[in-house]
């Protein structure tokens, strides 16, 4: 299920087939769907290739990804989300025991200095790692609890114009992106980098379908660059180092398209954001 409550089982057949060779046990596991590159490190445009974003425009409707598994919430009847972690890891390590070779792979865990092991990450070219309380208890949302250090920042933005170039590839220099305050969008900057020729013909085949067409943008902008806007549906997966002080993304790169039918993951704008 995606965060949208979307039923994407039919699209991960390899690991729809593993949780069923798990046996006849009921359980909810907490993972992600991975592709992984020849170095066997995780990579969004790999998964996404896979899934045939943007529309499956590439005759794509199903996908090869495995599946790394990190929890366990439930077993057999029994509520786990208020043990703690370290138990629930175990009997997380004891369902997936004899199926290595499978589908589900269980996520590994190291017990190291956070700082060292980050550093060690970015140089192998990882997005970074996760640091979890042994002692806590499975809580939704932002608890403190776990941890995300990053490499390098990536969130999901909308896509809400470009700015048009007859000399770059695709016929775009840059898109300009957008994330939520409140309930409206804001806008948070452009990207003009990361961009495959490949990727940018088709995508801006796709922009020229979404063309905005009332006279007001679709978010507050003041600057000077001519822009072509668009309909606020499609999101873009993007890399950056930090934020300006007036609530802009710094060296931006873009990765790649998410799924257009889920849109839960677009980026929220707090006040640490509008302060830099």
């Amino acid at each position: 299920m995606t965060r949208g409550g979307y039923d994407w089982a039919h699209r991960f057949p390899a690991i729809v087939e593993a949780v069923k060779a798990l046996g006849p046990a009921s359980m909810i596991i907490d993972g992600e769907a991975v592709m992984l590159d020849e170095q066997g490190r995780s990579d969004f445009n790999l998964l996404q290739s896979s899934l045939g974003a943007v529309g499956r425009r590439q005759g794509k409707e199903v996908s090869p990804a495995i599946m790394y598994a990190f929890d366990l919430l439930y077993l057999d009847g029994h509520d786990l989300r208020k043990a703690e972690y370290s138990t629930r890891r175990h009997l997380l390590e004891d369902v997936l025991a004899g199926h290595e070779d499978g589908a589900i792979k269980i996520s590994e865990e190291l017990e190291a200095d956070p700082a060292v092991l980050l550093e060690h990450a970015c140089v192998l070219g990882l997005e970074g790692i996760v640091g979890k309380n042994r002692d806590s208890s499975y809580r939704s949302g932002k608890t403190g609890d776990w941890i995300k250090l990053k490499c390098v920042q990536s969130d999901s933005f909308m896509v809400v114009g470009y700015e048009p170039s007859a000399g770059s590839r695709g016929g775009f220099s840059s898109l300009l992106l957008a994330g939520y305050k409140d309930d409206q969008l804001k806008y948070v900057g452009s990207v003009g980098t990361g961009f495959k020729e490949r990727d940018s013909q088709q995508l801006r085949a796709t922009m020229d379908k979404l063309l905005w067409k009332r006279k007001a943008p679709p978010v507050a902008y003041s600057g000077k660059r001519r822009v072509t806007w668009l309909q606020p549906t499609l999101i873009a997966e993007i890399e950056y180092r930090a934020w300006t002080t007036d609530g802009k993304l710094r060296h931006a790169a873009y990765k790649g398209l998410r799924e257009l039918q889920d849109n839960a993951d677009v980026y929220r704008i707090g006040d640490e954001d509008d302060e830099g």
